[in-house]
């Protein structure tokens, strides 16, 4: 099969373009990062800003799931769609995605098991340009090594409908689910904190009700916490910081997540 690529849209803007800068930028970051898990997650909420911004907050999740890299093979990536108004979870037709540090392959044969829902289309243009699922693999790559993906840029769908999907693919320990979301955007710094606050207490409580002005990913993150109800799991903030703790100005701020999600014990695959 001739690998159909979808090249690096957003190298050299929301991440160094030398596969050299990029694999220290990470590694440094990662270093930094606090190692604090309760137990195994099977889901994560992590932040998908440029690097400079949002990179340590996403390294927050990111670092202590190094332990996980044995066993994890496949990550299911979900995030918003930015560029491409789209209805439904987009599905890319290539067969990899390239970064700086390599190529990822994408499980087209899972995704093909999909067709049958209404709300899975494939539809390139909404992954072209879109960096909400790209800034997460240099992370992924560096953490897990090597892992097929199966990723979905979301456009208008219900929580219902992206919970279907997710429980389709849910699987095992090798399957780790990565929902991309930014939070509050453009609000002065103490807004924001409050605002994200109470965010991330929605996220937290497993609320799936959280609309676009609290969170950019609301739509996936929604439909991960209606599953994630459904499997009796629990969720724990990691990092809850915005640009201007990390590299912008305190009068406009986006704000940055990492949240883990727990499927509970006793019910552990």
């Amino acid at each position: 099969m001739s690998t159909n690529l979808r090249p690096a849209a957003v190298a050299a803007m929301f991440y160094p373009e030398s596969g050299a800068v990029l694999a220290r930028q990470v590694a440094q970051m990662l270093a930094a990062a606090p190692r604090a898990l309760v137990q195994r997650p099977k889901a994560i909420i992590v932040p998908h800003a440029g690097y400079v911004y949002s990179g340590p907050i996403a390294a927050s999740i990111y670092a202590p799931l190094a332990a996980l890299r044995n066993s994890v093979r496949r990550i299911v990536l979900l995030g918003p769609t930015h560029r491409v108004a789209i209805t439904g979870l987009a599905v890319p037709s290539s067969s990899a995605f390239a970064t700086p540090l390599g190529n990822v392959p994408v499980d087209q044969e899972a995704l093909a098991a999909l067709v049958d829902l209404p709300q899975v289309v494939v539809d390139d243009a909404a992954h072209a340009d879109e960096h909400s699922l790209e800034v997460q693999l240099p992370f992924l790559q560096t953490i897990f090594g090597e892992f097929s993906l199966l990723p979905f840029a979301v456009g208008q769908a219900s929580p219902e409908e992206v919970a279907e999907v997710l429980d389709r693919l849910w699987g095992g320990d090798e399957t780790l689910i990565v929902v991309s979301s930014d939070l509050s955007h453009y609000l002065p710094y103490a807004a924001a904190r409050q605002a994200d606050a109470q965010t991330a207490q929605h996220i937290v409580d497993l609320d799936p009700t959280l609309h676009h002005g609290q969170a950019c990913g609301a739509t996936p993150v929604n439909g991960l916490l209606l599953a994630a109800r459904r499997h009796a799991m629990h969720a724990q903030l990691l990092d809850l910081r915005n640009s201007g703790d990390t590299a912008g100005d305190k009068a406009r701020v986006v704000g940055y997540g990492a949240f883990a999600l727990y499927e509970a014990e006793q019910h552990a695959h």
